[in-house]
């Protein structure tokens, strides 16, 4: 009974175990890469959960207006219902992401089912446009060790965030995304908000695209260039760090518990 126990703790923990690098302290300190942390005075500004053929095209025409690119992390299934935004955010400039096929955690899928939604939706994304996407964000910001072995064979370069707006909640405010985001976007980092709110359905994104103008006039003022992940200069772990810790994939990716992630994550993924 005991070795039973022991296995299956074993088999969740390698299972959940990249998962932790949802907790933000840990990942801004020790994988500032993972985090988008930047080069000082570089910004990415990042969109999740669309395309949306209701709200992706008004954020796609305010950022032409401020002349601004940004990286849209997109669902596949997504894609499918909205070919045309696709195709309109890569004819923009604007950088395309995976975000996965559907916006279920990766914890309640099986490697196999992973590696095929992260490969289709690549190709989907690849088909429309003509560009290979190379970065890759699950949804929850959660990962699965298969997310992330399956990432790593599709060229898909995983990444987060530094900080974010909570603009998928029920009564967010421009006011309240806009603080939120400068809060601890500090001298360099990446933006987290979304273009559309098909997880919701609350209509949040509205409050986005009213905060996203405050948000770079605010980058502007201090001095912070905003743009695309592939424009970021990426901070680099701290020198010790690097000594003392063991050879890491291009994006290092700590172990821990699934219950701690689990209650950390419990506390918003209902709501999102």
């Amino acid at each position: 009974m005991r070795t039973a126990l022991a296995l299956a703790a074993c088999t969740a923990l390698a299972h959940a175990g990249p998962a932790a690098a949802f907790l933000p302290r840990p990942r801004r300190a020790f994988l500032p890469r993972l985090a988008g942390i930047a080069a000082d005075g570089e910004v990415a500004l990042t969109f999740d959960d669309g395309p949306s053929a209701e709200s992706t095209p008004h954020f796609l025409r305010m950022l032409d207006r401020h002349g601004v690119k940004a990286t849209f992390f997109v669902l596949g299934a997504e894609v499918l219902r909205a070919p045309g935004v696709i195709r309109a955010i890569a004819d923009a400039g604007h950088e395309i992401g995976v975000h996965g096929w559907d916006h279920r955690c990766l914890l309640r899928k099986s490697p196999w089912r992973t590696h095929q939604d992260l490969q289709r939706t690549r190709a989907l994304v690849e088909s429309l446009t003509g560009v290979r996407p190379r970065w890759f964000r699950p949804p929850y910001g959660v990962f699965s060790t298969a997310s992330v072995v399956s990432a790593r064979s599709l060229g898909l370069t995983p990444v987060l965030w530094s900080t974010w707006g909570f603009d998928w909640t029920e009564g967010c405010t421009p006011e309240s995304v806009h603080r939120r985001v400068m809060r601890r976007l500090g001298r360099g980092g990446t933006i987290l908000l979304h273009d559309s709110d098909v997880t919701t359905g609350n209509g949040a994104w509205r409050a986005t695209l009213v905060s996203v103008p405050e948000i770079l006039d605010d980058c502007r003022r201090q001095g912070l260039r905003v743009g695309r992940l592939a424009d970021l200069t990426f901070a680099a772990a701290p020198p010790a760090i690097r000594r003392s810790s063991p050879p890491q994939p291009e994006v290092g990716i700590p172990l821990v518990t699934a219950r701690a992630v689990t209650a950390k994550k419990s506390r918003w993924s209902a709501s999102r």
